[in-house]
């Protein structure tokens, strides 16, 4: 992922002017480089090592969902519907 992608993302998911660490700016930013690694995996299917990578990467969103959940299940809400994830 580029910096400007994740700048962009960041706009997007802030929530506040100079936001970069919210938990909605980190779970969404995960979401991209889980969906990229998703893609570079189905074309090299033998690459065990960003499997791996990419297991990590979803089990830190799912920690950092249920930190949301647990806090605030309103921003929870919206951010699960924002991104298109099911839970």
């Amino acid at each position: 992922m580029d910096s400007e992608t994740k700048k962009d993302i960041q706009k997007e998911f802030a929530t506040h002017e100079n936001d970069t660490g919210s938990v909605e700016v980190q779970v969404a930013i995960l979401t991209a480089r889980i969906k990229e690694l998703t893609e570079h995996l189905k074309e090299h299917k033998k690459d065990n090592s960003t499997r791996r990578g990419l297991q990590n990467m979803v089990s830190r969103r799912r920690r950092l969902l249920n930190y949301l959940s647990d806090r605030d299940v309103l921003r929870y809400q919206k951010l699960i519907e924002k991104l298109g994830l099911r839970r």
